[in-house]
């Protein structure tokens, strides 16, 4: 006989008010369950359980983080938010780019997932964020990815690596969508937990902006897209609300949820699908299914709506037999999406669900109540307010504790360390370095991705930042970069977390781009380490305060805790995403020098002894400590404007910014990208070393036609920005000579700088 189903209902948990409940296994607190009980005047349900459980999880509620992310609102100045159209707290920021256009953008992480599947987690992580975009009713354009990884000979990382970037490439390309920027990164303090920060930027006309609320008593409530199984029960709202254990005997984890599985023909159409439903003008809201799954889309719905809502659960497809109502709730099953739609819509909207081979079921409606409620097959299996669901969870104010070792670490200086001095040793210097793994070419894994599909790709990498046109009639465009040096926050969180926010605005503005607003991922260790939030907190504030300075809102982003494993945890990482906008693609400032005999090459900014946290400190004698490079956001600022104005004025002819490896790895992928040798004139009277490895901040290459020399410096003197004649383009040399030390035949650097990822990954 068929064991039969017994389900909890609301009747049921107020009748047996002593029942033990897995609250404990689910995550929740003794207190958070107790508060629970308080909320609903009785023990929950099942259903209810399971939805409290993941909305209150450290992925989604945000429980440790939201007092300090406060800190944004309290920097965001009017100024600042004129031009954005939605912020913090909506499925991604929107930001006005002119001529009636909107761009949205996030960037969110997948990174326990992608430890446990490598393919599945970071395939996901793209999908999630790609349906993230696609709810604020914009057409998804462009992904980007942020990886990071344990050493790059460790066993594990070429367990990962490989299948990490077959999932961001797999899901991309059949999705149709270039990939158009990035990092990869490789460090100790990865392994066993890598990064996966996937990006994802869309565009739409300013006023077809929807947002995810459910109003209108009697308006339907569809779910539409691919069934509901038992793949991602519980998935990365539990996964990443926890760390992973030290003992991996048994080759697991401490929680092992199903990771989700996706499939991106199903995205696809579903994409077209919205876009359609979108013209026709047939949704009053929607909401994307990802983290939580049903238990956030309903509950988020609900709480930013006029009234209650009432779901009918069992009409919900399944893809599994015998799933309970908790399953059903917490599923992350992917490809799905929830909509509000007028009862006089409805028949239209099904009708391009039907052409599009959709399935999509009308599973409730909004009422004039002030309560979710949803039913089991007639029966009542959650009946709660839908805010303290999801926004009113527990809100914890952690320890804070600056770490017993910040001033040994910031006292043990690199300038302790031996430098080379002679042209020998420079050489040598410079090959272990642009050969190292985090400085070398990242075209084995670029080259996986689909860049140049759709054909509105302008600039991608190894370019500073990804480029991509939105309107073709104007040819108006938009540019995304992401940085993040978490060797410098790991000396610094507040000024670290500047330099990654400088870096990144530099990058978009080295394109020719004027840089607009910011999204960031925040990727920390534990939470209840008192030496986590402390770094935590120091990077917010630094981030929050950058942004302000540089009046760049931040839009929106992600927070990650938990990144470690045992004890251990990983280098703070705060990822920061830029926008910028370019008013015509066509005047966009390339990476690589051209083929014009006799430009020159000018070095904008100052160079200072800094070396705490830099490659060649790392790379050259695996040292950590020190002060981080210094940072102005001043000379940031005016250093993007001299940029974005000899891009319009036509100027500059190709640009690189100098960060991780200085000029000397700048020079390198300057002469590589450009296929195209140069002469690298050092400044007598300073240190070659220093010239050529430090790592200050605001410094930019750029090449500049002889017509246009003499306006442009002229320019850069006018308005105070520092700038030297640092050598010129050689078409008809197939070589880097750096004056004074050495000449590099391009064919011996690019071995050095190609050749490090194929041989350790193929």
């Amino acid at each position: 006989m068929t064991e039969t189903l017994v389900i909890d209902t609301t009747a049921h948990a107020a009748e047996t008010p002593d029942t033990p409940q897995p609250y404990l296994e689910l995550g929740l607190a003794e207190d958070e369950y107790a508060r629970i009980r308080d909320i609903l005047g009785r023990r929950p349900t099942d259903a209810e359980l399971a939805m409290y459980s993941v909305m209150w999880s450290e992925h989604c509620s945000y429980k440790s983080s939201k007092k300090h992310l406060s800190y944004f609102g309290k920097t965001t100045t009017p100024e600042m938010k004129a031009k954005m159209l939605a912020g913090i707290g909506e499925n991604a920021g929107v930001v006005d780019v002119g001529d009636g256009w909107a761009v949205t953008f996030k960037i969110e992480s997948h990174n326990h997932p992608s430890y446990v599947e490598p393919y599945q987690g970071a395939a996901t992580g793209v999908g999630g964020i790609v349906r993230d975009i696609l709810a604020m009713g914009a057409r998804p354009l462009a992904v980007a990815d942020a990886l990071r990884f344990g050493p790059a000979d460790a066993p594990d990382t070429r367990r990962v690596l490989p299948g990490v970037v077959a999932g961001v490439a797999g899901y991309g390309n059949c999705l149709g969508l270039p990939n158009v920027g990035g990092e990869v990164v490789f460090d100790e303090s990865y392994a066993g937990n890598p990064l996966v920060n996937a990006m994802c930027v869309g565009a739409m006309r300013t006023e077809d902006l929807h947002l995810a609320f459910a109003s209108g008593t009697g308006n339907k409530i569809i779910l539409f897209g691919a069934r509901t199984g038992l793949d991602g029960i519980g998935g990365v709202s539990v996964l990443a609300s926890d760390t992973f254990s030290g003992d991996e005997s048994a080759g697991g984890r401490k929680k092992l949820p199903s990771v989700q599985v996706g499939d991106p023909f199903t995205e696809k159409v579903l994409i077209e699908c919205c876009l359609e439903l979108f013209a026709k003008k047939l949704v009053v809201g929607i909401q994307d299914l990802g983290g939580a799954g049903l238990s956030c889309a309903t509950s988020e719905l609900a709480a930013a709506g006029d009234g209650g809502m009432h779901i009918e659960l069992d009409r919900v497809p399944l893809r599994a037999k015998g799933m309970t109502p908790a399953e059903v709730l917490s599923s992350e099953s992917q490809e799905r999406m929830c909509a509000v739609v007028a009862p006089d819509k409805v028949d239209e909207f099904m009708a391009v669900c039907k052409k599009w081979d959709v399935i999509a079921t009308e599973i409730g409606e909004v009422t004039d109540g002030d309560h979710l409620v949803i039913t089991w097959n007639g029966e009542t299996v959650v009946d709660v307010p839908p805010r303290t669901v999801a926004h009113q969870g527990p809100v914890y104010d952690r320890p804070i504790a600056r770490p017993s070792n910040q001033d040994a670490l910031r006292a043990d200086s690199p300038d302790k360390l031996p430098r080379p001095s002679t042209p020998d040793e420079l050489r040598e210097t410079l090959l272990r370095v642009v050969s190292s793994p985090n400085q070398a070419s990242k075209d084995w894994v670029t080259e996986q991705y689909d860049r140049y599909v759709r054909g509105n790709t302008v600039l991608a990498q190894p370019a500073d930042s990804g480029l991509i046109r939105i309107d073709e009639s104007s040819g108006r465009g938009v540019a995304v970069s992401t940085d993040c040096n978490s060797r410098f926050v790991y000396l610094d969180p507040y000024l670290g977390t500047q330099l990654a926010l400088a870096e990144s605005y530099r990058n978009v503005a080295t394109s020719g781009a004027t840089p607009l607003a910011v999204t960031n991922c925040l990727n920390f260790g534990a939470p209840t380490d008192p030496a986590v939030m402390w770094q935590f907190e120091q990077s917010v504030h630094g981030l929050a305060d950058g942004c302000a300075q540089l009046g760049v809102p931040v839009t929106g982003g992600n927070v990650s805790f938990f990144n470690q494993t045992g004890e251990t945890a990983i280098l703070p990482t705060p990822v920061v995403g830029v926008l910028g906008v370019i008013d015509d693609v066509r005047r966009r400032i390339p990476t690589g020098i051209g083929a014009e005999a006799g430009e020159t090459l000018l070095l904008l900014g100052d160079t200072h002894d800094e070396f705490g946290g830099s490659t060649w400190a790392h790379v050259i004698h695996g040292h950590l400590g020190g002060l981080p490079p210094k940072v102005d956001l001043e000379r940031e600022r005016l250093l993007a404007e001299i940029l974005v104005a000899g891009s319009r004025d036509g100027m500059i002819s190709a640009a690189h910014d100098l960060s991780d490896g200085g000029l000397a790895q700048t020079a390198v992928e300057t002469v590589l990208v450009g296929q195209c040798g140069a002469r690298l004139v050092l400044d007598e009277d300073a240190d070659p070393f220093v010239q050529l490895f430090s790592e200050s901040a605001g410094r930019v290459l750029v090449a500049v036609p002889r017509s246009e020399e003499l306006r442009f410096t002229e320019m850069c003197t006018a308005r105070g920005l520092p700038w030297r004649r640092a050598g010129v383009v050689d078409p008809e040399s197939d070589a880097l000579q750096i004056q004074g030390v050495a000449t590099f035949p391009l064919t011996e650097l690019r071995q050095a700088w190609e050749g490090t990822l194929p041989a350790l990954f193929d």
